[in-house]
């Protein structure tokens, strides 16, 4: 952590040194993972995801004594409300809630007396996050890996800035995998950021190696939004959100077929390709920033590497 300390309302608000968050990944925020951010200096989150509930209690275990919070994809959380009860019990640094309402939960998370964090794509999902009470509003661009909806970080930043008007904390996601994207999104007005595909390639992410060997031969023209896994996984994703990965042979395969990969047999492919970690057949969730990543990095390596870039960048004006 050799690194100087960034101060913002983010990182006086949670004790932390650097204003930097790790996205409560589904899949590949683990444990390890958030416990690296957090002990280099951010704060790192375990991703809930889909709501295995097993899976979830494994990852608090691996994150030790580590302060990390816990993320859950809302729509499923709603399938399975327990589990936000056995979040609570664990006394995590936050909850973080993604596509949906959250104000079924809200009262709960604030009850417990912790912070609620509320994910958003438009304006009006800010407004509605405002009024259930959040005290962290994520701001996330389109540019984006994983799910995500259509409009992009540098606008829609500033535009939820004006209208929390220090209601809450802003964080901005989608496109920050470096130093430059950090000093970018403070002075956009935002309070940290929130990265994704920058840990989600880091050694202590829960991701196969070969998945990891496509990311680092991409670009950021590489990427491509589409259903097309969630049709595989026969996941019944509401509205506008769909998912960003890295376009592969399979994704080339699907595009043109109307129906998409629902077959008993596709989705059989799709589950054997997620398994094996095989690129070609699941593609990698990735964003755009896939093309300014060079290496796999511990997670505490990145956070400083980011530090420095960011003073760097900031210093350079």
């Amino acid at each position: 952590m050799a690194y100087l300390p960034i101060e913002t309302p983010l990182t006086r608000a949670f004790g932390l040194r650097a204003p930097i968050v790790s996205a409560p990944m589904a899949f590949a925020g683990g444990g390890r993972l958030a416990a690296e951010v957090s002990r280099a200096g951010g704060l790192g989150f375990i991703g809930g995801g889909y709501g295995d509930g097993d899976w979830i209690e494994d990852q608090w275990k691996l994150a030790g004594d580590a302060a990390v919070g816990v993320g859950f994809i809302t729509w499923r959380l709603a399938e399975r409300p327990e589990l936000l009860d056995r979040a609570l019990a664990r006394g995590p640094r936050a909850v973080f809630l993604s596509f949906g309402d959250l104000a079924p939960f809200a009262d709960k998370v604030k009850a417990a007396g912790v912070p609620l964090v509320a994910q958003i794509q438009t304006l009006a999902a800010a407004r509605e996050a405002l009024a259930a009470g959040a005290d962290v509003v994520v701001v996330q661009g389109a540019e984006a890996g994983g799910h995500g909806s259509g409009r992009a970080t540098l606008t829609l930043v500033p535009e939820v800035v004006d209208l929390v008007a220090g209601r809450a904390l802003v964080l901005a996601a989608g496109g920050i995998a470096d130093g430059r994207g950090l000093a970018a999104a403070l002075m956009l007005g935002a309070d940290g950021v929130n990265v994704g595909t920058r840990f989600w390639a880091s050694r202590e992410a829960l991701v196969a190696g070969a998945q990891h060997d496509a990311a680092l031969a991409a670009n950021g023209d590489a990427t491509v939004r589409s259903s097309l896994p969630d049709m595989a996984r026969g996941f019944d994703w509401p509205g506008d959100w769909n998912v960003r990965t890295l376009r592969n042979n399979w994704i080339r395969r699907w595009e043109g077929e109307p129906e998409g990969p629902v077959s008993d047999t596709a989705r059989a492919e799709y589950a054997r390709g997620v398994a094996a970690g095989d690129p070609e057949v699941a593609p990698a969730i990735v964003g755009e920033t896939v093309g300014l990543i060079h290496e796999i990095l511990p997670a505490e390596d990145i956070v400083t590497r980011m530090m420095r870039e960011a003073r760097e960048a900031m210093s350079r004006w």
